[in-house]
């Protein structure tokens, strides 16, 4: 198949870098509001503060760094976010050796890590395009996606097992060792990296150019509707996760081992969909995937509204995980590729920034929105309203397919297509 294609050395040293820093963020994914609840003795609403305001403060932190990255080389900018990520995660296991760990710190470090995940990730996409020919974005996106869900499947399930032995302190310093791993990784893709030009511009960034991301996604007719699409639906999506939990640890009684089962053997779909994009976008086109893709991916999530006791329970999520996911592998990475290939060069770290920054921003409301209204309706029919609400973000895919566009311009449209 495709997926076994060459990509080079130095595609393979960035691929290492994101898989190693991947791994140890689901090692750690639940450590945070452990940390808060069994060390800090924290209640429902600072867990649920620490993970909103990360979010959102980091979201809104990183708005200057889209511009300040664009017009700098990106692997040292790489690097820094690394470092800066294993430096802010050291200082929790730092600070409870020292007896100083407090709730204020674990905010901050949420907020510091959050933006630098933003700005990370607007350098990383960048390099990418300059790394792998644009006719190999969609294997090399596919790879990504393919490491992340195998990341989601086996992370949980291992970092559940090193916080029951050695805490959930530990569990953050083997994530923040995986930035520090990840960092030699980019420094080791090696060759050299020209600095960006600003051509027809001044030479330092502007404050016009804090909105040059937003501007430029809104302007695109297939980019604008690719964008509110996909921030909906992940908003909604991540907003019913913490409610899914409730219910089912709480009033449906499922042991904790049986929640991980449930959100980790789906995640094998997130493999067969990020295997299957390539050979599905080569026999229908690109535009054909996305809106199937993402029509399908909508058809999941009502079903966790009818969740019951049980092994029928369990295999309910079990199976409505298995598709949802499976349909999302098969998205995201056509999604990236198209974000990437209708993106000019000098305008793709803040696109990214700007479609981020909207996605953190969007899910942390979201979240805190629907843990209101579920503290009105109960978590079933806050889950329902959630999925009725995704049975509609088809409704905000591109209707025309794109068609190669003009240096500093949108990609354009096929009329009638």
């Amino acid at each position: 198949m495709a997926g076994g294609r060459s990509l080079g050395r130095a595609f393979g040293w960035l691929w290492a870098a994101y898989t190693v820093s991947t791994l140890g963020t689901w090692l750690a994914f639940d450590a945070f509001p452990m940390i808060a609840v069994l060390v800090l003795h924290a209640g429902t609403t600072q867990v649920a503060l620490l993970a909103a305001a990360g979010l959102a403060v980091g979201a809104v932190v990183a708005v200057p760094l889209g511009p300040w990255v664009e017009f700098r080389r990106k692997r040292p900018v790489m690097v820094a976010m690394d470092l800066t990520r294993f430096a802010a995660l050291m200082s929790v296991p730092a600070a409870y050796a020292l007896g100083r760990l407090g709730f204020l710190q674990l905010v901050l470090v949420s907020v510091v890590v959050a933006a630098a995940d933003i700005t990370f990730g607007a350098a990383a996409g960048a390099c990418l395009k300059g790394l792998v020919p644009p006719k190999d974005l969609l294997v090399a996106n596919g790879r990504f996606e393919a490491t992340t869900w195998t990341a989601t499947m086996v992370g949980p399930p291992l970092g559940g097992a090193a916080i029951g032995l050695f805490g959930p302190v530990l569990t953050v310093a083997a994530d923040a060792v995986s930035y520090l791993l990840s960092a030699v990784g980019i420094r080791a893709v090696g060759g050299g990296e020209a600095r960006p030009v600003r051509t027809g511009a001044p030479a330092r960034p502007r404050a016009r150019d804090l909105l040059e991301g937003w501007r430029f996604i809104l302007a695109g007719p297939v980019l604008r509707p690719l964008f509110f699409n996909t921030v909906l639906f992940n908003g909604l999506i991540m907003a019913t996760a913490p409610l899914l939990a409730v219910l089912m640890l709480g009033r449906l009684g499922f042991a904790p081992w049986q929640y991980g089962l449930a959100f980790a053997v789906p995640c094998a779909g997130g493999l067969i969909g990020s295997r299957l994009a390539r050979p599905l976008v080569a026999r229908f086109g690109q535009h054909r995937v996305l809106r199937t893709a993402g029509t399908l991916r909508a058809c999941w999530s009502l079903g966790l509204a009818f969740v019951r006791p049980g092994t029928p329970g369990l295999l309910l999520v079990m199976v409505v995980e298995f598709g949802l996911i499976t349909c999302c592998a098969v998205f995201n990475p056509v999604l990236a590729t198209c974000r990437l290939e209708g993106t000019e060069p000098d305008r793709v770290a803040r696109t990214l920034s700007a479609w981020s920054v909207t996605g953190k921003a969007t899910t942390a409301a979201t979240t805190a929105l629907w843990g209101l209204l579920a503290g009105l309706t109960g978590p079933r029919t806050a889950i329902a309203l959630a999925g009725l609400l995704i049975l509609a973000t088809p409704l905000l895919l591109p209707r025309r397919e794109h068609v190669p566009h003009a240096p500093g311009q949108p990609v354009e449209a096929l009329p009638g297509a």
